[in-house]
């Protein structure tokens, strides 16, 4: 009876049900595990903010060396072209998205496709603001200019210098000559669409002495603004802000946030 008893109210725990690790409970373990790695791996954190799906701002980030023709090293951080275009046409064409912010951090890089980010960022519908944090050089001009409106961070720098080129040169007056016509290109493009001259432009990009063994000029910041070369000084809350008023001015609706 006292063995009948133990079986019927009370189980064994070898046999428990509850013992037994259920498979479906692994598995959620496991991708949660995995996707707690892939955070770690990419953003070297396990918690990131939440983007908003209803968000109506994308973020564009110009990063590290602007690749062109030729691709670079694996080391290097680059932002392609080729994945740029391709997400400009995409922000155009989706109705829900109505304002652009693009991040820049680049040292510059490819002048062909430097200028063509820049003439598409221009030619959006859609209101956008630049932002330059640590630093816009080179060909990142033009890009944080392209914008309806531009910002630098106070410690942030640019460097305007004339072009160049790496590689074999050959040694003819043409090859200057294309060297000047490109060169006027970017001249051109940054004074349309800042409010800067030429005159100004072209003096900060032949300026002696001011980098070591070098031609150009690296300002910094207020002196940007000073110049007329960007917009203001500021960060990201001034520049959402200001994204913000722009899609209100534009006929769009304010909503804070951004899409990734």
């Amino acid at each position: 009876m006292s063995d009948n008893y133990q079986m019927e109210g009370s189980q064994d725990p070898q046999t428990s049900p509850g013992s037994e690790p259920d498979k479906g409970d692994q598995d959620k373990d496991k991708d949660q595990k995995s996707g707690l790695m892939e955070k770690i791996q990419q953003l070297g954190q396990t918690n990131v903010p939440q983007m908003s799906n209803d968000s109506n701002i994308h973020c564009l980030t110009i990063v590290g060396q602007i690749e062109g023709h030729m691709q670079l090293p694996p080391q290097n951080k680059t932002t392609k072209y080729e994945h740029v275009i391709p997400q400009l046409v995409a922000i155009e064409q989706n109705p829900k998205i109505e304002g652009v912010l693009v991040v820049l951090n680049t040292v510059g890089g490819d002048v062909e496709a430097g200028l063509a980010i820049s003439e598409m960022l221009a030619s959006l519908s859609k209101p956008s603001v630049s932002i330059v944090l640590g630093g816009g050089h080179s060909i990142g001009v033009p890009i944080a200019v392209s914008c309806d409106y531009s910002f630098i961070a106070g410690t942030a720098t640019m460097t305007i210098h004339p072009v160049r080129l790496t590689g074999l040169v050959i040694g003819v007056p043409q090859t200057f000559e294309y060297l000047d016509k490109m060169q006027e290109r970017v001249v051109n493009f940054v004074t349309k669409h800042s409010n800067i001259t030429e005159d100004d432009f072209k003096d900060l990009m032949f300026a002696k002495g001011n980098l070591t063994r070098d031609i150009g000029t690296n300002v910094v910041g207020h002196d940007a603004v000073n110049y007329g070369l960007i917009d203001g000084v500021g960060g990201v809350g001034e520049a959402i802000k200001k994204l913000n008023e722009l899609i209100s001015q534009n006929g769009g609706y304010k909503e804070e946030g951004m899409i990734q």
